[in-house]
């Protein structure tokens, strides 16, 4: 158990180190069984220090997961939903992410991925690549734009 002060000091580290969003935050305060008085004072005080701030989280983690983690904006969506990212935020974020941005990244990603699948014809082998982008966390659009452009490259 921490008290107050030495939860805000663990925080205001973790915090400086890298993005944390709220959440995050309050659960390790539950784990560390501070009360729910202080944590919402340590909430607050974190907030106002600007240590913690859900939408510059939640642009981190956008650039984050799709450039490096190579996730469409489907599951980027489903992880900050549980984060616990409020909507608006979730919303505003995703929506400044050009569709050339996935595209760029679903190109190559189809690309090493059509090396490895065993398909008796195109079909069989565009139903997999589609599952596979889906999986990821594409949307259908993206993903048959990227298939579309494949599928010229072959012929």
């Amino acid at each position: 158990m921490k008290t107050e002060n030495e939860a805000y000091l663990a925080l205001a580290a973790l915090c400086a180190q890298a993005e944390h969003c709220q959440y995050e935050m309050l659960e390790k305060m539950r784990r560390w069984e501070v009360p729910e008085e202080a944590q919402a004072r340590v909430m607050a005080k974190l907030i106002k220090e600007r240590y913690v701030d859900d939408e510059r989280y939640t642009q981190a983690f956008v650039k984050d997961k799709i450039r490096y983690n190579k996730w469409g904006r489907r599951k980027v969506e489903q992880g900050l939903w549980q984060k616990r990212i409020d909507e608006d935020i979730r919303k505003r974020v995703l929506d400044d992410v050009d569709d050339d941005e996935y595209l760029s990244v679903l190109r190559p990603l189809l690309k090493q991925k059509r090396k490895t699948i065993k398909a008796k014809n195109d079909y069989e082998l565009n139903q997999k690549l589609i599952r596979f982008a889906l999986g990821r966390g594409f949307t259908f659009d993206i993903i048959r734009q990227c298939i579309d452009v494949d599928d010229e490259l072959v012929d």
